[in-house]
């Protein structure tokens, strides 16, 4: 028998061979091992965004093949162990796909030591406050398509590899579900969201979601903005996969794509459809009012809603839905409630029912016949009432808005004869010296011909403060002119004395005290209140925000020098 010495070791070839022999299968093991490794995957540069998904994520003390390689008897392990050797000859080759895809078996997800239990926690409340059961979604049909883990749980997304993507929520609860106020989203708000317990300040008043819900209102009276999208699946992005036309000929079959995509290869949601986006918009504005919460500036808000959006882009949508319905013809109403018409030199004073998100349907609501169309068909209106007080805030708020409609006609309707009779002071006097209070004429006829269109209750608010500056121009015109015209001071709108007259004590809101001080001094402020109103001392805006007015002691001294 050969041998060979080296060195003081005789070794025989037998020795040699066992010795290759060793050195190849620990050489095979280790490449076994090796490219058992997220590092080996990573060696390839396509799987870098992979890696990274997967290194960023809370499944990272997690070898890769752990979860694309489920438990399975050995012959299906040499199969996944070829297809894997596969991938890397084609990456030598050069002869790999641009877009590699690998499953995630379901048996990978629920094996022992990984989530094993997860179909018997029942209900669980998601660190995000979503209720969700696993069982019924894994184990039955949903809309009668059998779900798999990676139908929720993302295989890529930066930051949370096979983490809940909730955009595949959003697709089964809300596509085809209806829009606007006809929204039914599968399971209801509340069978994923809690009513919130927290209470919120609006306006200065503070309420709490069970008020509503208790009274049978509809999230989606308040909460018009938080569904955006279609969640279409464009033929489009079938091409990304597929490119023959047999292929492309099933499209129509949703039934089979589903099967074959979502629950046989693992396909999640998202690749196919188009995104649906549920939350409040991102608006780039936001007003502190509601504890633990905020809500949209209304200049933001307010610009948001008139200008149209491209969902694909990601943009602010609108709160308001008008437009499902009615085309270009509420603009002005919008700005009023928004409390946004700078453009007529008013404050800007949002209603607090715009900053609690009230949608227009939160008060129109009761469908009412209208006139034919163009084409013959009756439309239909949804018009508000007293009623939509009541639902909302209770039986004390009955005749609320018509005692408030009602008033808000009378002023205006006073306005209107005090803006005649100031016209006709002025053509009475001289043509040299008509400019000036035309002008301010003028003004207070665009005021108030611009709130006269049944927008004032639509904020009561920015309505007064509205009617008071048109009170005050005719007065200034009708001077300037050297005319006498009505004073309107009493009218509880131009006082200042509406929220007391028309909403306090209905709701039975605690009157002010009799008397208050000011700068150590006793005053009766039920006495003042009632010969001169409230717009006389106080800056009256926004709801439950009435600050005494700049130089009040030069208004006191006018009546105590």
């Amino acid at each position: 028998m050969k041998s060979f010495k080296i060195g003081r070791w005789t070794i025989t070839v037998p020795m040699l061979a066992a010795g290759l022999v060793v050195i190849f299968l620990a050489a095979t093991v280790g490449s076994v091992k090796y490219s058992e490794s997220p590092t080996f995957c990573n060696s390839c540069h396509i799987m870098a965004p992979y890696y990274k998904a997967w290194k960023d994520s809370k499944h990272n003390k997690v070898a890769c093949v752990e979860c694309h390689y489920p438990p399975a008897d050995k012959q299906t392990l040499l199969w996944k162990k070829f297809q894997a050797m596969s991938q890397v000859a084609k990456y030598v080759t050069r002869t790999y796909s641009s877009k590699p895809f690998a499953e995630v078996e379901d048996a990978s997800c629920l094996r022992s030591g990984c989530h094993s239990t997860r179909l018997l926690e029942g209900r669980v409340v998601a660190k995000t406050g979503i209720h969700f059961d696993h069982r019924p979604h894994l184990t039955e049909k949903r809309r009668g398509r059998q779900l798999r883990c990676v139908s929720c749980h993302s295989q890529v997304m930066v930051g949370s590899h096979i983490e809940v993507t909730y955009d595949a929520c959003y697709l089964c609860h809300f596509k085809g579900q209806g829009t606007g106020r006809d929204l039914k989203p599968i399971a209801g708000c509340t069978g994923c969201h809690q009513v919130p317990k927290k209470a919120f300040n609006v306006g200065g008043a503070t309420y709490r979601h069970s008020e509503f819900v208790n009274r049978g209102v509809t999230c989606q009276s308040c909460h018009r903005d938080v569904v955006r999208g279609e969640g279409a699946a464009p033929r489009d992005r079938c091409v990304t996969c597929h490119n023959t036309p047999e292929t492309l000929k099933v499209y129509d079959n949703v039934a089979e794509l589903h099967e074959k995509h979502v629950t046989a290869k693992n396909i999640a949601c998202i690749h196919c459809h188009q995104e649906i986006r549920h939350g409040f918009a991102d608006t780039g504005g936001r007003l502190p009012s509601i504890k633990g919460e905020s809500v949209p500036a209304p200049a933001v808000q307010a610009a948001a809603m008139r200008v149209p959006q491209d969902i694909s882009n990601h943009q602010p949508t609108p709160t308001f839905e008008c437009g499902l319905c009615h085309k270009d013809k509420h603009a002005g109403e919008i700005d009023f409630y928004s409390g946004r018409v700078k453009a007529l030199g008013l404050p800007e004073i949002p209603s607090p029912m715009f900053l609690a998100r009230v949608d227009c349907s939160g008060c129109h609501y009761q469908k009412e016949a209208g006139q034919k169309s163009a084409d013959g068909r009756s439309e239909v209106n949804f018009v508000a009432g007293d009623q939509a007080c009541v639902r909302c805030h209770g039986p004390k708020f009955e005749g609320m808005w018509g005692s408030v409609r009602s008033e808000v006609l009378k002023t205006e309707a006073a306005l209107a004869a005090k803006a005649a009779e100031t016209a006709k002071a002025i053509d009475a006097m001289p043509e040299a010296g008509r400019a000036k209070p035309k002008a301010t004429l003028a003004q207070a006829q665009k005021v108030l011909g611009f709130i006269g269109k049944k927008r004032a209750e639509h904020n009561v608010y920015l309505a007064s403060v509205a009617l008071r500056r048109v009170d005050a121009d005719l007065d200034a015109a009708a001077a300037q002119a050297g005319g006498k015209v009505a004073d309107l001071s009493e009218h509880p709108l131009i006082s200042g004395s509406y929220c007391a007259v028309l909403c306090h004590q209905k709701a039975g809101v605690k009157v002010p005290a009799e008397t208050v001080k000011h700068k150590g001094k006793v005053m009766p402020h039920s006495m003042h209140a009632d010969l001169m109103g409230c717009a006389k001392c106080h800056e009256l805006g926004a709801h439950r925000k009435a600050p005494l007015k700049k130089g009040i002691e030069q208004v006191c001294a006018g009546c105590h020098p």
